[in-house]
């Protein structure tokens, strides 16, 4: 469909929430600001607030998402969905059990020592379980009141050409980047559930997008003393990361995902423009404003699939998350995966081949990890490695349990194949740009 910038006047009334509720949303998930030495979004903020005045109390509120969440699938018969379904929703059930003696401090010692329960619940549960659900009320006033239609239109022959995906989804990506992929794919799956997005642009952006936060960088930063270099890592690991999504975007398995819209949904592609961008986008974002619910309903629906994320997400982190994390440290499991990755990290000369080689596999089962195995290495791996583990994207603890809450139809064998490639990619690109800085 083509549009040109006679197309008729929608109605600008309501024109306001364009600017008040978009305003805010954006300011809430976009601006940093340094409050108390910190500085970060403000929606960060907000739940750093609520971790200190009511820290005692969250153990108790994740306990009660996570039981939810177990209970969740038995109750409405997605158990038996098929085989994917049934294993997550047992896996739910040992993420209950945990949960239960994490809170309670009952349970074997292995759990408690600080790398596994207490990294788990305390850096991964607690902040998620709070993010998505506080997250979803902001996130109803950014999407839903023509900042995604405008500024898909002004970014459209970037993101289609490199990206194959709509314009509108540049707001997933930066949402990704400076907040939380919990908050980006949240975005991503009520775009997809709209009919704004296909099955495939879907895929591309929860696999291609949604990193871990630029608050969590700074973590990985921190454990590899990269902070001297930060302003270099950050650019380095956003080009990166962008780079191979625009390379994996073209290889099987994402470029086999059916092209199709969610059968629930109403398609609603974006429009191939002519005429004058800046005018067509601004027709577009009024007609998104006068098409939009009322505030209360569009809030309630945000919440309830936040709340909805939160359940199906914590159980997996402590369960799924856990395995990761003992066969990490436990077995020799990761030594024998890191031979896939050993014939690359061997060729490209990189100091500490295997080791490399390990901490490029371990990412897999939860992001941190590879930074925690090269934090005593030489600055060119200590960089590499800090940016193949957000560049890498998929990891077990949390995006992959994201991925299956939302209605995205990508199998889990289809994210390891996906996660490997991205694995390898980064390492061949950002190798050379390790030994040009140190």
């Amino acid at each position: 469909m083509t549009v040109t910038t006679d197309a008729p006047r929608t109605r600008t009334r309501g024109i306001w929430r364009l600017f008040v509720y978009s305003g805010i949303g954006a300011f809430m998930f976009f601006v940093p600001l340094t409050i108390g030495g910190k500085s970060t979004i403000m929606l960060d903020h907000i739940v750093t607030f609520l971790q200190v005045t009511i820290g005692s109390v969250l153990p108790y509120y994740a306990l009660a998402i996570i039981v939810a969440g177990a209970v969740y699938p038995f109750v409405t018969g997605n158990w038996k969905t098929s085989v994917i379904g049934t294993v997550f929703s047992l896996f739910k059930v040992v993420g209950m059990v945990v949960g239960v003696m994490m809170v309670f401090q009952v349970g074997p010692a292995w759990l408690f020592e600080p790398d596994m329960g207490p990294f788990l619940f305390e850096k991964l549960v607690i902040p998620v379980g709070l993010l998505v659900p506080i997250g979803a009320v902001f996130l109803a006033l950014m999407v839903s009141y023509g900042l995604l239609e405008f500024i898909g239109v002004l970014v459209q022959r970037v993101m289609r050409p490199i990206w194959r995906t709509p314009g509108r989804s540049a707001i997933d990506a930066v949402a990704s980047f400076v907040g939380s992929y919990s908050l980006g794919l949240l975005i991503t799956n009520r775009a997809f559930k709209d009919g704004k997005y296909t099955a495939r642009e879907s895929a591309i952006i929860a696999t291609g997008f949604s990193t871990v936060s630029a608050t969590f960088m700074v973590i990985v930063a921190k454990t590899l003393d990269l902070m001297g270099q930060w302003t270099a890592y950050f650019w380095v690991t956003f080009l990166v990361t962008f780079l191979v999504t625009a390379l994996t975007v073209r290889i099987w398995p994402l470029n086999s995902i059916p092209d199709t819209y969610h059968p629930d949904a109403t398609p609603q592609p974006e429009e191939v423009l002519t005429g004058k961008r800046l005018s067509v986008a601004w027709l577009q974002a009024q007609e998104a404003v006068a098409a939009a619910p009322s505030l209360g309903i569009n809030v309630w629906r945000n919440v309830r699939d936040g709340v909805l994320m939160a359940m199906a997400i914590l159980p997996s982190i402590l369960s799924i998350g856990l395995l990761g994390l003992v066969l990490a440290s436990y077995t020799p499991v990761f030594d024998w995966l890191a031979y896939v990755f050993y014939p690359f990290t061997w060729a490209l000369q990189l100091p500490e081949p295997m080791l490399v080689a390990k901490a490029s596999a371990v990412g897999v089962a939860e992001m941190f990890l590879p930074a925690l195995l090269v934090a005593g290495s030489v600055p060119v791996v200590k960089f590499v490695i800090g940016v193949v583990s957000v560049s890498g994207i998929i990891f077990f603890s949390a995006l992959v349990p994201c991925i299956m809450a939302t209605d995205i139809p990508i199998p889990v064998w289809k994210l390891v194949v996906i996660w490997f490639q991205r694995v390898v990619l980064t390492l061949v690109i950002v190798t050379p740009i390790a030994f040009l800085l140190f």
